[in-house]
């Protein structure tokens, strides 16, 4: 089975890296240019001994929007968006409506489908914890990132995510068959 997220910037080339057990490190922030593709599997999804494992593809999204031309070719064929902002800045919170706006509801993507990561990044202060978003972002499942404090909480939740993305396919899978069969 493969899957794609999307990604937006602030940090989340660390993230990512982090979530697909890369071993590329990065030593000093340098924009993302264009899009990375993380591939990674991941056995027993289901959490079951014989279950197939899932090969997961990451794409990792620049978030200049000069790179505008080229979001239809990513978003294409993709199961879930993962966006990521720093929520300590203002200009991200509006930022995030953007790409909310293009990448699922453009899409036609569920609600479900996408996750909201407030990235804190290393050193970071003030209280965020209580962050407050507008319809129809505080619909969306938000999780908080601190890859400092608690990044095993960090991937636990992302294998949720992933989790869920699998079941939605194969729900829809499972109708499709269904109604080849009626």
């Amino acid at each position: 089975m493969d899957h794609r997220s999307v990604h937006l910037p602030s940090g989340k080339s660390v993230l990512a890296n982090f979530l697909s057990e890369s071993t590329e490190g990065i030593s000093s922030y340098v924009p993302t240019q264009g899009v990375r593709i993380l591939e990674y599997e991941k056995p027993n999804m289901n959490g079951n001994s014989k279950g197939a494992g899932c090969r997961f593809e990451l794409w990792d999204c620049g978030g200049d929007q000069k790179f505008e031309t080229c979001w239809p070719a990513l978003m294409k064929d993709s199961h879930g968006v993962v966006i990521v902002f720093n929520p300590e800045l203002p200009s991200h919170l509006k930022e995030i409506e953007m790409w909310y706006s293009c990448f699922v509801q453009q899409q036609q993507l569920l609600d479900n489908q996408c996750l909201l990561i407030a990235h804190h990044k290393p050193g970071s202060a003030g209280d965020t914890e209580n962050l407050s978003l507008a319809s129809p972002l505080n619909k969306l499942k938000l999780i908080h990132s601190s890859l400092e404090e608690d990044p095993e909480d960090v991937r636990i939740e992302f294998v949720k995510y992933f989790k869920s993305i699998i079941n939605l396919l194969n729900e829809s899978r499972d109708r499709e068959e269904m109604s080849i069969i009626t």
